[in-house]
């Protein structure tokens, strides 16, 4: 696998981590009779930030390895 497919399979690391907050809070208020911003911003506060951290941290390396693929061409 070269450096661009690996960029693009970080980026969609980034992407799955990003949407999984989302889908948990919900998930984990689906026993909920009614639903509410406040409600819903309670429930993600309850899953925390490390999927957030994880997510920019894999979207970053990804980033890192398509500008070094690009570079690398130019170079070549």
């Amino acid at each position: 696998m070269n450096k661009r497919g690996t960029g693009v399979i970080f980026i969609l690391i980034a992407a799955l981590l990003y949407c999984t907050k989302f889908i948990s809070a919900a998930i984990f208020g689906s026993g909920v009779s009614s639903w509410s911003p406040n409600l819903y911003s309670a429930m993600l506060s309850y899953i925390g930030n490390s999927l957030n951290i994880w997510s920019i941290i894999a979207l970053v390396i990804g980033i890192f390895y398509l500008i070094w693929e690009e570079k690398s061409k130019i170079i070549k």
